[in-house]
């Protein structure tokens, strides 16, 4: 630690950038008539998605029967699911959220996150409404949409959706990657997108990409064709990932056994194995509406409408100065 560690990493023109984009945000949503909701940072239970790491703190409340295991949000997205549950209509929340495992020049372990759900939307007509969102924010130009499948086909000649783990590992190795041990078919697959691809998605226009692998689902749909995908996408402008997008998943007993699946594959790995949701389960019984949901990383959109090449550059004290 030095003596200026106290200064702000951003300058004060990125900081009133970020003020601008938020207000920016918050009007977009406001002029659309969708519901601005609050829900808690803290819960008693959080993702079992393998790929997500969540960091927790252990909390003396009274009345809760001793010590209790908290766990700060990877996102909003259960309880969030539970309001739509409930009747909430339309909504978005503005928050923060905090995944361990994560730093580097486009990753903070807390970040701001934008996540909004409309009931009765598809994925498509979602992107659309992201498009809208992005043209106000960064002025961009109208979206290029290209499927997941037809990106890796004509970039790579790998077919995401049919190919085995040892075909992906070859192509993956004739395209200048180095082995690693113990990929499955979806890290394959990552590898080759964030080494191969990702760098040149999003310089023109924003690119969205959609109709993932089926077994890359994690909580969207899956459209039973052959093959079966499931129906989420992603953004990417200039290079970066900015959010992620989903067809809901409403099915209870379906949820139910992709939690149950992901609690054994964590098992075999030897991973930590978290508590599951049941409250969202149950708002899943009860019923969540047909919708569409996407989380947005705040953060990486105003490092884009900064023009800045790092996090660090607009947020005023990132974890090595928090």
């Amino acid at each position: 630690m030095s003596i200026d560690d106290w200064h702000p990493t951003a300058s004060m023109a990125n900081i009133k950038i970020r003020a601008k984009v938020l207000s920016q945000i918050r009007g977009f949503f406001a002029d659309r008539n969708v519901l601005e909701v609050e829900t808690p940072v803290l819960s008693n239970a959080t993702v079992t998605d393998l790929h997500l790491h969540t960091l927790s703190t252990e909390a003396e409340i009274p009345g809760l029967g001793g010590p209790t295991r908290l766990h700060l949000q990877t996102s909003p997205e259960f309880a969030m699911k539970r309001l739509l549950a409930a009747g909430a209509g339309p909504i978005y929340q503005l928050c923060k959220a905090f995944r361990d495992q994560e730093a580097g020049r486009i990753h903070n372990p807390e970040f701001t996150m934008l996540e909004w759900y409309r009931p009765g939307w598809d994925h498509h007509h979602l992107m659309d409404e992201v498009d809208d969102l992005l043209t106000v924010i960064l002025g961009t130009p109208p979206a290029k949409r290209q499927s997941y499948g037809d990106l890796f086909l004509t970039e790579l000649g790998v077919d995401p959706h049919r190919n085995d783990l040892e075909t992906l590992r070859r192509r993956a190795l004739d395209h200048g990657l180095q082995d690693v041990a113990d990929l499955d078919r979806e890290g394959w697959l990552s590898l080759m997108m964030t080494h191969c691809l990702e760098a040149d998605l999003g310089n023109v226009e924003p690119t969205f990409l959609f109709d993932y692998p089926a077994d890359q689902a994690a909580l969207a749909r899956i459209r039973h064709e052959d093959p079966p995908v499931a129906e989420r996408f992603e953004v990417y402008v200039r290079g970066i990932e900015l959010a992620n997008g989903y067809h809901e998943l409403t099915d209870a007993d379906e949820q139910r056994r992709r939690f149950e699946q992901d609690i054994r594959n964590r098992r075999a790995l030897g991973l930590p194995e978290p508590p599951v949701d049941h409250r969202l389960v149950a708002a899943l019984d009860h019923g969540l509406p047909p919708c569409a949901g996407v989380a947005l990383g705040v953060d990486r959109l105003v490092m884009l409408a900064a023009g800045a090449a790092r996090l660090d550059e607009i947020i005023a004290f990132p974890i090595e100065r928090a």
